[in-house]
Parts: structure tokens; sequence; C-alpha cells
């Protein structure tokens, strides 16, 4: 085999507030020859997610920060150009931890997923149909359960989580009322079914929202935080879920003490008078719902009961650009990153 280069974007340094293309540095290093159980991979797609912003902190998390100078964390599709694992052939598509490169050569036992050909680009399995997809059926599943009649909230709703949710909330029977940034996006929602479909930057937001759930609120799922969840706490019935999923307005002021009052008091008494279900969740512990998730979002996505967007950016290099307006909602559907 000719000799190959990888180009990858490592981690420069730590941000201090929103990211900038200084805490990058992209490089061009020689591929490595896959060992024993190895497979040699070309990632095709990297997905691009908000969680990756906290990859970035050194602080306590769920997970361990990427180290300074290593290649930035990211879920690919990759196609195999090599294989020491009896379990892949050259010429398959895999969901990787392949991150932020062109090639990367992975122990075969860390691919969980070969990808079928279903009838669907293979870059949905980074999206509707992989982790973000997942994330919102599990979520549902397990921790809002809407019921028939129930009223639903998610912010976030044009993003890839957001849309599943009240998708999959409606097929339920719920009514799903979905939030989003902006004219463009707000219209996007009314195309996916929601209810109702609002805009968070409209100045009279709170009091739209409040006329949208005139019985209150059973399920918010909880993907931004901020002045949206500000407006949705008062109007939480009695008994109300809420799976935290994210919390993407406060991303870029990790560990810094954050203005105003101190409101945690006043909502934990919330929480107890109205018994309130509270949980963050992490899909990842979650995990065996996925071959439920698999049965049921691919019988939905051939039915065409669910819909998506994808938005693809071209070239490895633009990924931080990409990453950063990611963070400040400029994404319009599943950001994806073309490597070809």
């Amino acid at each position: 085999m000719t000799a190959l280069t990888n180009t990858r974007i490592v981690l420069a340094s730590r941000p201090n507030g929103a990211p900038v293309s200084s805490n990058f540095r992209i490089e061009h290093v020689p591929v490595p020859a896959p060992g024993p159980g190895e497979v040699l991979l070309r990632n095709r797609y990297l997905s691009l997610d908000p969680y990756m912003r906290g990859r970035m902190e050194e602080g306590p998390s769920y997970a361990a920060p990427v180290a300074l100078d290593a290649v930035m964390e990211g879920r690919t599709v990759a196609e195999v150009l090599a294989s020491n694992h009896p379990g892949f052939a050259i010429g398959e598509h895999v969901l990787a931890p392949g991150n932020w490169q062109t090639h990367a050569v992975i122990d075969g036992d860390q691919l969980s997923r070969k990808l079928e050909d279903n009838g669907l680009p293979i870059s949905t399995a980074l999206g509707v149909y992989g982790m973000p997809g997942f994330t919102a059926y599990v979520g549902l599943q397990e921790i809002g359960k809407p019921q028939p009649g129930e009223t639903l909230v998610v912010a976030a709703a044009s993003g890839p989580v957001g849309a599943t949710v009240g998708q999959i909330a409606k097929l339920q029977g719920a009514r799903t009322v979905g939030i989003a940034g902006g004219e463009q996006k707000r219209a996007y929602l009314e195309t996916l079914g929601f209810d109702v479909a609002l805009d968070h930057r409209a100045d009279d937001f709170a009091a739209q929202l409040r006329a949208a759930v005139p019985d209150g609120i059973d399920v918010y799922f909880e993907n931004v935080g901020g002045h949206v969840f500000d407006a949705v706490a008062p109007l939480l019935n009695d008994f109300a879920r809420i799976p935290v999923c994210g919390t993407i307005a406060t991303y870029n002021a990790r560990g810094a003490v954050l203005p105003g009052p101190d409101r945690l008091p006043g909502f934990m008494s919330q929480v107890l008078r109205q018994r309130l279900t509270v949980r963050g969740f992490i899909q990842s512990d979650l995990h065996a719902f996925f071959p439920a998730f698999l049965r049921d979002m691919g019988q939905w996505l051939k039915d065409g009961r669910v819909q998506y967007r994808e938005d693809i950016v071209q070239g490895l290099e633009r990924a931080p650009e990409a990453f950063f307006g990611l963070l400040k909602g400029h994404n319009f559907g599943k950001l994806v990153v073309k490597l070809d």
C-alpha cells in the first residue's frame, strides 16, 4: 500500500470562554500500518456535537478531557482500508471513534457497529440513526415517558436531538411544542408536525410560550438552559418530567460564576412542591436500549414517519469554524463534516 498521510486537528490549548481558532492546530503525519487485531480506516464523515465543548476542559465531567496536543475527539463514519481483524473487511463502512482526522488505526474490538446498506445515507449513522437520534429516543423512553394527550416542550427543536424528540413524542400521542432560534428554524418545525413552533428570540417569547401551553407542561426535554428554561419553569405541571440532555447556553461559561441571583434554592423548592422528576442522562449509560432504537427508528425512517435534516460542511479544515457556529446555534440540522 502506498504510504498515506493523515491530516488531523489537535487541541493546542484550552479555551477561556468561547473556543477560538488558536485552540486548535492542524498537523500532517504518516499513517501507521495496522497491527494485530487493528483496522486502518479512512474517515468519510465527522460528527460535530455540543458535548465536544466539555471535552476541551480539564474540569470534572462524565468523561475524560481531550489531552493537550491530542487529536480532538469525535465519532466518524469510516471506510475500512486494511484489516487485521476477522470481523471487518476492506471496503466496509463502520461507525468509529475516528476523531478529527482523515485516517485512524483502531483496535477492531472498539468498532461496535458495522453499517449495512439500509437505503439511508451513511452520514445518518451520525445523526438521526445514530447517537443524536438515540439520545432523543432513550431520553423519552426512560425519563420523559410522554403519555397521549400530555404536552411536551423541547428546546433546540430544529437540531438533530430536538427534532427527533418532537416527532417521536407526536407518534406517542403527545401534544408537542418546539422552540428554536430564528424564523427559518421555527417554520421548519411546522413542517415536522409540531403542534406549536416558537422562536425564543422573540421579544415576547415567554408570553408566547405561556399561551401555547394552556394546560401546562408535562415533559420538558432540556437541551439549552438559559432564558428558555426560565420561561418553561413556571409552566411545569405537578409530576412533570425533565430529561436533561444538555445546557448549551452555559457551555462557554464552564468554571465561571454566572451573573444574577442564586435561583437554585427556589427551583429545588419547586422540585419538591410539584414532585418534579429532573434527571440528567448520558446516552451511553443506556446502551441496552440501542437495539430497540435501531429497530423502531429504522422502521419510522422507512415509513417516512420521522424526518431529518443534515448540515454538511466540506473539508476537515473547516471543522473548527463549523464547531464555533454550532455552539452559537448557526447550524441548521445535524452538523457533519464531509472529509472526502
